[in-house]
C-alpha cells in the first residue's frame, strides 16, 4: 500500500485532481462496490482504514507503519463498528470520516507546497462545489441537484446584476438577493469587488460569489441564505424579507 503518494501535486489544480480521484475511489467503495467493501471490513481483523487513491481506486488496509506517516491517515478501526449498528448508519459514519480525511490530505499538500491565502480559498471553493461523500452516500446530493435545477429555471431577471448598489431606489423586488455565480452568468468582476467586503449578519463571514445571499429590507444587513434558512426558491416568493432579529422586534408605529 502506497497511500496514493507516488507523486506530489504542487498546484491548486493538481491537488484538486488528486482530491477528485481519491473521492471517486471512496464513493465507489461505499456505493457500487459496497458488498465487497462490507466483506473486507471484518470486525475480527485489526484496525482497518479505507484509503482512496488518485487513480479512483480504493483499498481497505492497515494503517501505515511509519510514524509520522507520509500522508495524514484515514480514520482507524472502521471495521470494529460494522456489526454494532445499522449498515446504512455505518456507511454514513465511514463517509463522514472519509470526507474529513480527503480535506486533510488536500490541505496537507497545500501547506507542504506553500499555498497562500488565495490558493487555499480557491482550493476549498473547488472542493466545496462537489457534493461530499456523505451527501452522495445518504442521497442528499441528488436532492440538492434537483433543487438547484429548479432554481436555475426560475433565475431570469431576478439576478444579482440588479443588486449592485445596496439601498438604491431603482432596485426592484428581487434586488435584495445575491444569486450564486454558477446560477447567474451575468455576474461580473465589478459585482464581486463591490460585495467582496460584505459580511454576513449571522456568521460574520465575507461574501463569496458562489453563495446565495439575501438582504434584510429593514436593517439592510446581508445574510447567507443557509444562515437564515432561506433558499433561492423560497426567496423568490418573499416580497419583503425580515431577518430573524428584525422579525423579533416590534413593528415601529
Amino acid at each position: 500500500m502506497d497511500g496514493g503518494a507516488q507523486y506530489n501535486p504542487r498546484t491548486v489544480e493538481e491537488v484538486f485532481r488528486d482530491f477528485k480521484g481519491r473521492r471517486a475511489g471512496m464513493i465507489k467503495a461505499l456505493t457500487t462496490d459496497v458488498e465487497e467493501f462490507y466483506q473486507q471490513c471484518d470486525p475480527d481483523k485489526e484496525n482497518l482504514c479505507l484509503y482512496g487513491f488518485p487513480s479512483e481506486q480504493w483499498e481497505v488496509n492497515l494503517p501505515a507503519e511509519e510514524v509520522p506517516p507520509e500522508l495524514p491517515e484515514p480514520a482507524l478501526g472502521i471495521n470494529f463498528a460494522r456489526d454494532g449498528m445499522q449498515e446504512k448508519d455505518w456507511l454514513s459514519l465511514v463517509a463522514v470520516h472519509s470526507d474529513a480525511w480527503l480535506l486533510s490530505v488536500a490541505f496537507y499538500f497545500g501547506a507542504r507546497f506553500g499555498f497562500d491565502k488565495s490558493d487555499r480559498k480557491r482550493l476549498f471553493s473547488l472542493i466545496n462545489d462537489l457534493p461530499t461523500i456523505f451527501e452522495v452516500v445518504t442521497g442528499a446530493a441528488k436532492k440538492q441537484v434537483k433543487e438547484k435545477s429548479s432554481v436555475s429555471n426560475h433565475s431570469g431577471n431576478k439576478s444579482m446584476s440588479n443588486s449592485k448598489v445596496r439601498g438604491s431606489e431603482s432596485q426592484g423586488k428581487y434586488s435584495k438577493v445575491m444569486q450564486p455565480k454558477d446560477e447567474e452568468e451575468g455576474l461580473d468582476e465589478e459585482d464581486e469587488d463591490e460585495h467582496g467586503e460584505t459580511l454576513c449578519g449571522a456568521c460574520g463571514e465575507n461574501y463569496a460569489s458562489d453563495e446565495f445571499w439575501i438582504c434584510c429590507d429593514i436593517c439592510e444587513k446581508w445574510f447567507h441564505g443557509k444562515c437564515v434558512k432561506i433558499t433561492p426558491a423560497r426567496a423568490e416568493h418573499i416580497k419583503q424579507y425580515k431577518c430573524p432579529s428584525c422579525s423579533n422586534k416590534r413593528a415601529r408605529p
